[in-house]
């Protein structure tokens, strides 16, 4: 029989139930089959530390088993290195020190979903679809998304050598690329002619409220009367400023997205704010697949409300929220703690929002130098994806190697080439730009 180190499970015990008793309601009282898989987990530490062949770290087995029992949750739940919750207030801000992509799992491999544009990897020639075999000295296959992550990021002029292998080689090859400071801008606008504005929001932080309406401030200077809203290619960011954003196009106190935690006493409501800036003129917005949790939040909100018309593909169908708790030792975790809904109870989750208009992108295995490419990849394809309490779920799975195995959405570069845009500016010169729109479904009870 193998003899526990009772103290040392006692600390184990306080360690990972300490983390409910932090941030809980109240003291909750364990059930008695969490004590014995708690006692289970005491013995395999204290059989780890005692016959282990090298002496391991107990912080850094503490540490995997947290991170195990994240990912066995849903693919949005992780742990956070000491780094990486450092520098999560610098992605707040919307800049962050590494090389400049946005990565995700691809049939079990790390994947570039798309570079960013003037960054370090896009300058070193990294391009959507590239699979990252190996970072440094550590295989991907041995690693979770965050912790890719936290080893791609790093102090600016440190350099970081990436493995990667692209559709049509014959062998992976070696990028050794040079951290820099990223700083993305959330938007960019312009004028599309002497009546039509077009800003487009690549994600959403801290400062995206401001940036968006200094945008506005321009145009409207320059005679805009009608705006295509572009979200294509926009992963999402932070709920408030997605709901500070939906303020611009909606009136004060106006539902634009409800979230809904375990129980049913949880729900809370996020009403707009403020004056509109954009209240009468017509807005047709842009999605595809890679629109994700915020930019869905803000499509599904002006969708609803039929504020605007949603032009594009189906999104990607993120419809849960994170939030980041500290833990001691300045590490952290993000944990779901709820699902969102669209102001008329509709949960995007697995399903993503359907435009009012489809209008299909190029898909390509290979794109063109200056196309902004997009690996298709949606919330259902994700292992361990929550389920949607809504609609029944269609367990249909793509088979590997298929023909979506790599397929890359692409939106052109020249702007006469773009389906999807050229079709928001048909309808904004229609006059009317829900006449070719069915009337909203009722709201799903």
């Amino acid at each position: 029989m193998i003899k526990i180190n009772r103290n040392k499970f006692y600390v184990v015990v306080l360690v990972l139930l300490g983390i409910g008793f932090m941030f809980g309601r109240g003291m909750v009282q364990a059930k008695s089959e969490t004590y014995n898989d708690l006692a289970v987990f005491g013995q395999a530490l204290d059989l780890i530390e005692r016959n282990y062949v090298e002496n391991p770290d107990s912080r850094e087995l503490i540490h995997g088993a947290i991170r195990g029992m994240l990912q066995s949750l849903d693919p949005h739940s992780s742990f956070m290195a000491e780094r990486a919750f450092k520098e999560m207030n610098m992605d707040i801000r919307g800049e962050f020190q590494g090389v400049g992509i946005q990565i995700g799992m691809k049939e079990s491999q790390l994947t570039v979903i798309s570079p960013i544009d003037d960054t370090p990897a896009y300058r070193a020639g990294l391009a959507a679809g590239d699979k990252i075999l190996r970072v440094d000295d550590f295989w991907t296959k041995d690693l979770s998304i965050e912790e890719a992550v936290d080893k791609m990021r790093g102090p600016k002029g440190t350099p970081v050598r990436l493995l990667i292998m692209r559709q049509g080689w014959d062998k992976p090859k070696d990028f050794t690329i040079i951290r820099d400071v990223i700083k993305v801008q959330s938007v960019k606008s312009r004028m599309i002619d002497s009546e039509i504005g077009y800003a487009k929001i690549t994600n959403f932080q801290g400062n995206t409220l401001n940036e968006l309406k200094r945008a506005f401030i321009k145009l409207n200077a320059e005679g805009m009367k009608q705006l295509v809203l572009d979200m294509r290619n926009n992963p999402g960011g932070m709920l408030d400023s997605s709901v500070d954003v939906s303020g611009l196009f909606l009136p004060d106190k106006s539902l634009v997205v409800y979230i809904q935690g375990r129980n049913a006493a949880d729900r809370r409501d996020y009403l707009s704010s403020g004056s509109p800036l954009f209240r009468d003129h017509p807005v047709v917005v842009l999605v595809n697949a890679g629109s994700a949790s915020a930019s869905e939040i803000v499509a599904g909100a002006l969708q609803d409300s039929r504020r605007a018309v949603v032009v594009g593909t189906q999104t990607f169908g993120k419809g849960s929220v994170q939030t980041v708790f500290p833990l001691d030792g300045g590490v952290g975790m993000r944990l779901t703690t709820a699902k969102y809904y669209t102001p008329k109870g509709r949960s995007i989750q697995n399903v993503g929002i359907t435009p009012d208009i489809e209008v299909k992108l190029p898909v390509v295995k290979e794109p063109k130098d200056g196309d902004a490419a997009h690996v298709v990849l949606r919330e259902k394809d994700l292992q361990g994806h929550l389920k949607n309490d809504k609609v029944k779920e269609d367990h249909k799975k793509e088979m590997p190697g298929g023909e979506e195995a790599l397929t890359l959405e692409v939106v052109p570069k020249d702007e006469k080439d773009d389906t999807q845009l050229q079709k928001a500016i048909e309808l904004l010169k229609s006059g009317d730009i829900f006449k070719q729109v069915p009337r909203a479904e009722k709201s799903v009870k």
